[in-house]
C-alpha cells in the first residue's frame, strides 16, 4: 500500500468519504480473517464463541493519502446491515480500525495486539460515536485501552450495503502513551480491524489483516 502526497490537501476535504479525491486514489483489496478463538482474552468469551464464525467481513478496499503532515486512509466494505447503536446485547455498533507497529513492525506482534513494549496503535472509528476518533493502544490480548479522543479524526458513510469509512491523524502527535510516530518517506506496516456489529463483534471479536502489510509512505 503507498500513501500518495497530495499537495495542499486538507483533512476536512479527506474526512468526506465521497470526496473527489478518493474517487481518484488508487486502492487496494485487503483480505480480511476473523481472530482465533484461542486468543480471545477469556474462557466466557471463548466459550460464547466456540460454534460461530468470527469475522463477518472477508474483505475492505482500502486507499491513503498524506499531506506532508497527516495521514488518512479510505476504508471500503459490503455490509447489509447498518449498524450505529447497541442492541439487546447481541448487536453492536459496526466499527473500523487502521493499526501500526509501533516501532518496527517485525518486532511487534499483530496477531496478539502487540505485546509488552511493543505495543499496536489503533486509529479506531465506531459508527455510533461517527466523528469522535479513538487513540487506542494495546500491549497484548485483552490491554487495549483507549489513550484519547481527540487526535484521531473519522468519518463514515453508509450507503446501499457499503460503508466507507475515512481515518486520519497528524504524524506526529504529543503523547505520554506509546503511539505510531510518522513521516514523509517512511516505510512501516499497517493493519485493518473491521467489526460487523450486527453479528455482535466487539472487543477482541473482528475480522483483522491477519499480518502486518508493507506501507509506504511517499515522500513529498
Amino acid at each position: 500500500m503507498r500513501a500518495v502526497y497530495e499537495v495542499g490537501a486538507k483533512v476536512e476535504d479527506l474526512l468526506d468519504p465521497r470526496a473527489a479525491a478518493w474517487n481518484a486514489a488508487k486502492s487496494e483489496v485487503v483480505k480480511l480473517v476473523g481472530t482465533p478463538i484461542g486468543l480471545q482474552p477469556t474462557a466466557l468469551i471463548r466459550n460464547s464463541w466456540m460454534n460461530k464464525k468470527i469475522g463477518q467481513i472477508a474483505q475492505v478496499r482500502v486507499a491513503a493519502i498524506h499531506n506532508g503532515e497527516s495521514l488518512a486512509f479510505h476504508l471500503e466494505w459490503a455490509d447489509a446491515t447498518e449498524n450505529r447503536t447497541n442492541g439487546d446485547n447481541s448487536v453492536f455498533p459496526d466499527a473500523a480500525a487502521i493499526l501500526l507497529p509501533v516501532g518496527d513492525a517485525k518486532k511487534v506482534p499483530i496477531m496478539t495486539m502487540g505485546a509488552p513494549d511493543a505495543a499496536v496503535n489503533a486509529w479506531y472509528w465506531r459508527a455510533n460515536q461517527n466523528e469522535v476518533g479513538r487513540e487506542v493502544v494495546a500491549e497484548g490480548i485483552g490491554t487495549s485501552r483507549t489513550v484519547d479522543q481527540e487526535l484521531v479524526k473519522v468519518n463514515g458513510v453508509w450507503e446501499k450495503g457499503i460503508w466507507r469509512v475515512v481515518i486520519a491523524r497528524a504524524f506526529k502527535v504529543e503523547s505520554k502513551d506509546p503511539l505510531a510516530q510518522l513521516a514523509s518517506g517512511q516505510m512501516t506496516g499497517f493493519g485493518v480491524a473491521v467489526w460487523e456489529g450486527n453479528s455482535g463483534e466487539r472487543g477482541g471479536i473482528k475480522a483483522f489483516s491477519g499480518d502486518w502489510l508493507p506501507l509506504e509512505i511517499a515522500a513529498q
